[in-house]
């Protein structure tokens, strides 16, 4: 399954604004005579209340109109509060990540997949299509990883070393968020480590039949991506689990 789908059409940027008619002199002064009659049947502190209130609305509504996409579409309680303890699963340890393995679920990984990059032609083999991969018994849930060189999904001179060297969440988004989704959250995780703090970029939506809960890092050019979906049907009892294996991503 493809977790690096096309970018979503950008919103077409909204016209400016025509030039205001000017009002005349006479409206002018039919307003700051209204104005002046209000401001002389208010005391001064009705008034300053009044004056502090318009302030912190007009303050309001910028705040809302500048909010970040994390902000807008995150649902922490469907994130923070619906996450498993997996410290009892199995941990699998792959090429610079750990990740850990819902009970009952087996590698699904194909012959093929491991044999990957070992063949005679050395660096122009064939790359691994998944780096990790795991299903329930029925094959319905399945909980991936794929690692991709970060200059592949965005063309950079450095060699990106956390992922918000790809951008924003917002930006970031185009790279790991197929067009046409329904996105039901999304979340900066940063992580402490040795040598300071790793971020992690969480977007969970739903794309046909499918629900997918997706985490996104990066370390020395690398892009891990960790995938965890189910059909709708399921992810109401599964999606917990599910969930909390795509945030078990590591990168060591």
């Amino acid at each position: 399954m493809a977790f690096l789908l096309s970018l979503p059409p950008h919103l077409p940027k909204s016209p400016q604004n025509p030039r205001p008619t000017p009002q005349t002199p006479k409206s002018i002064s039919t307003v700051n005579l209204k104005i002046r009659r209000i401001r002389n049947s208010l005391s001064r502190r009705d008034f300053i209340l009044l004056s502090t209130t318009f302030s912190v609305l007009s303050l309001t509504l910028q705040s809302l109109d500048s909010q970040s996409f994390a902000e807008s579409s995150i649902s922490s309680k469907s994130i923070l509060s619906a996450i498993a303890n997996t410290t009892s699963w199995f941990q699998f340890f792959g090429d610079g990540f750990a990740i850990r393995v819902p009970p009952q679920f087996e590698d699904v990984m194909e012959p093929e997949d491991f044999n990957a990059g070992l063949s005679l032609y050395g660096d122009k083999a064939k790359p691994k299509t998944f780096a990790a991969r795991f299903a329930s018994s029925d094959g319905s849930e399945v909980l991936s990883v794929i690692i991709k060189p970060s200059n592949q999904l965005k063309i950079t001179f450095l060699e990106a070393k956390d992922i918000t060297d790809l951008g924003s969440l917002k930006e970031a988004a185009k790279i790991f968020v197929p067009g046409g989704v329904t996105l039901y959250s999304a979340r900066t995780i940063k992580v402490k480590e040795n040598e300071g703090f790793r971020t992690y970029y969480f977007y969970e939506f739903g794309r046909d039949e499918q629900h997918v809960a997706l985490v996104a890092a990066v370390n020395s050019g690398k892009a891990f991506i960790a995938g965890a979906t189910a059909p709708h049907s399921k992810w109401d009892d599964d999606g917990v689990k599910l969930r909390s294996a795509a945030l078990s991503l590591t990168v060591l």
